[in-house]
């Protein structure tokens, strides 16, 4: 799979696990004393911006983290192809995979170049426009990576049939902890269809608990999660 090697700036890398690309930003600093050091953070400012930015790559972000404090400062940002550019991948590698005999690719799809492109562009802009509140800041751009979190219904339909896991606010079956593969994805809630070896089972639900229903389906045992009793969700790596 492709992915962004650990790289700073100046320096060259081979691929690693975590697939990411870490880019040194000096922010210029200004005549505002402590009042600008502790300027706000403006996560929604900053997603806008780096969307506007990916967007011109073919990028869409999948998330951002700010980390840190002080002269230990980093913003994190997972990028992936967008729809687009995700389709068109496919349909250059549906062939090859056939021939192989090996699933798709559904993952972020992005090169080493993608994210050194991304970071250029959106540290100049994050300068320019004066985004990140004072002294110097680590940029680190990464693909999402093979435990990517599943943020939202298009995520839980794009991925249909991989494995993941999930944890609720509110037991379902008994369980806050669950893996499996996903199954079906409706408007409210998602499927998981439990595995053998390391799936979770649940004693039986009763009728306050929150969300859905576990239940035998074609002979292979499923549960059933509304979305909004969803507390956080990742894809599960499979080797």
């Amino acid at each position: 799979m492709s992915g962004c090697a650990g790289v700073r700036a100046g320096e060259m890398s081979g691929r690693e696990p975590t697939f990411y690309l870490a880019y040194f930003q000096a922010k210029r600093r200004r005549a505002f004393g402590a009042d600008f050091q502790d300027m706000a953070f403006d996560v929604e400012q900053i997603r806008a911006t780096g969307q506007r930015v990916a967007a011109s790559h073919g990028l869409d972000v999948v998330e951002i983290e700010f980390l840190g404090g002080a002269k230990h400062r980093i913003l994190r940002v997972f990028i992936e192809k967008n729809a687009e550019e995700r389709k068109k991948l496919a349909e250059q590698a549906a062939e090859a995979a056939a021939a192989a005999g090996a699933g798709m690719d559904q993952l972020a799809g992005v090169t080493h170049e993608d994210c050194a492109a991304f970071s250029r562009d959106f540290g100049t802009v994050l300068d320019v426009e004066d985004l990140i509140p004072g002294g110097e800041y680590t940029l680190e751009v990464s693909s999402p990576g093979l435990d990517r979190k599943l943020k939202g219904i298009e995520d839980y339909r794009r991925f249909v049939g991989m494995l993941a896991k999930v944890q609720t606010f509110e037991p379902v079956a008994g369980n806050r902890h669950w893996q499996g593969r996903i199954a079906e994805v409706g408007n409210a809630s998602v499927k998981l269809a439990l595995e053998r070896k390391g799936a979770v089972r649940g004693k039986k639900a009763t009728s306050s608990e929150h969300g859905a229903q576990s239940s035998a389906k074609a002979g292979s045992e499923q549960v059933e999660i509304a979305l909004a009793n969803i507390e956080k969700a990742n894809l599960a790596p499979e080797f």
